[in-house]
């Protein structure tokens, strides 16, 4: 018989696997059998995510700074930054200088040429400028006059505005001197270059054609030709503090100049409806029929320009204000002179 040879056998299969459990770390919590830990190996890292790339954008362009005119040489245009802020009529009396000078041809509004020096006798004819001076001093504005050449030259900076009122051809020249015959051109360029201001009406348009600083001072503008005096409607056409409560339209009669060149880099304020003017123009020029400007302003060289080709007639300046168009012209014109002066904002965009 093979008993004893079978159970030692088992003896030593029960022993050899005891040590086998024991070897695996079993035997230990209460008697269950535990399995081998097979370690895992951590998955490596993968690269982080790169952000989705944006295709850079151009910066906002900036509008292109042309406020400066090679061909005058000068800062113009509307601006502010052509304006010479330097406090020079910070301590002036609210006072303005009405220049009237005719070098040629002489509106009849104008009267008999006054007499020498600061605010000489008025004549009974002298309509345009006692019409200046009636409205701007009902506006608490101190008005003197001349149309002395010397005058403007020596006393222009006393004042914080000047009105050329229809002063034409050579108003600025002086022949009566035998040098510094161009000292009133360079008094003027110094006054707008300090900050002055400058108010052009109807022949001021008409005058130093062979000075290009007064040509770009005008809005880079000339009095060409026009028709015949006729009616015709004024429109406003930008909101301004010279044309506050104008009426958006009115109508008026002038000769309605037509221009060459043409102005530009200004605000326009008031046009003519041309479809309202007849005729249009007279010859040679074509007129001005799609837009034709009686008002605008602009800094200039340092100071204000307030400008209109409007006042040709005697009616227009009129204290009874029973010329057709009377009173809406008369207020523009005196808020026209008030921004200039700086009294109220001026040329705003």
């Amino acid at each position: 018989m093979n008993h004893p040879r079978s159970f030692l056998f088992g003896l030593a299969s029960t022993a050899a696997l005891a040590l086998l459990v024991t070897a695996c770390g079993g035997g230990s919590g209460g008697g269950g059998v535990s399995f081998p830990i097979i370690p895992v190996q951590p998955a490596a890292p993968s690269a982080p995510a790169q952000p989705t790339p944006v295709a850079p954008t151009d910066p906002v362009a900036e509008a292109e700074d042309d406020s400066f005119d090679a061909y005058y040489n000068v800062c113009r245009g509307t601006n502010p930054k052509c304006y010479h802020d330097w406090g020079a009529f910070a301590s002036t009396p609210d006072r303005v200088l009405v220049y009237s000078r005719t070098a040629g041809p002489r509106h009849a509004n104008l009267g008999t040429p006054m007499g020498s020096g600061l605010n000489p006798v008025m004549n009974p004819d002298n309509i345009m400028q006692a019409g200046l001076v009636r409205m701007l001093t009902a506006e608490g504005i101190t008005v003197d006059w001349t149309e002395d050449v010397a005058v403007l030259g020596s006393r222009i900076n006393n004042y914080k505005a000047v009105i050329f009122a229809s002063s034409n051809r050579d108003t600025l020249w002086n022949g009566a001197v035998s040098t510094s015959q161009d000292a009133a051109r360079t008094a003027l360029r110094n006054y707008m270059r300090r900050g002055g201001g400058f108010v052009g009406l109807h022949n001021a348009f008409g005058a130093e054609y062979n000075w290009p600083y007064y040509e770009g001072l005008l809005g880079n503008a000339n009095f060409y030709n026009h028709g015949p005096n006729r009616a015709g409607d004024v429109e406003i056409v930008s909101d301004d503090p010279s044309t506050k409560d104008v009426p958006k339209r009115f109508s008026f009669q002038d000769e309605w100049y037509n221009l060459a060149p043409f102005p530009t880099k200004v605000k326009f304020l008031a046009k003519v409806d041309t479809s309202t003017l007849k005729p249009l123009t007279s010859a040679p020029h074509p007129g001005h029929a799609d837009f034709h400007p009686v008002a605008w302003c602009q800094y200039y060289d340092g100071g204000r320009a307030w400008l209109t080709t409007l006042g040709h007639n005697a009616h227009s300046f009129a204290a009874d204000l029973s010329g057709v168009g009377a009173i809406e012209f008369q207020k523009l014109v005196v808020q026209g002179v008030k921004s200039a002066m700086g009294l109220t904002p001026f040329c705003t965009e």
